[in-house]
């Protein structure tokens, strides 16, 4: 990530993924769960970026 550049708000399923290392399947239990927050903007399914840190800090 560039340095300069802003810190995303929110990731795309595949972007969680991607950063967090866990699985789609993994992660859509935990969406399941509770444990991760999701907001829907059109059909697009997005993580908060705050839901997904706290997540792994095992705030959760």
């Amino acid at each position: 990530m560039n340095p300069d550049s802003p810190a995303p708000l929110a990731y795309s399923v595949a972007d969680a993924c991607r950063v967090s290392s866990i699985g789609k399947t993994r992660l859509y239990q935990l969406i399941n769960q509770g444990k991760l927050k999701t907001t829907k903007l059109g059909k697009r399914t997005l993580i908060p970026a705050e839901s997904l840190r706290r997540l792994i800090a095992g705030e959760v």
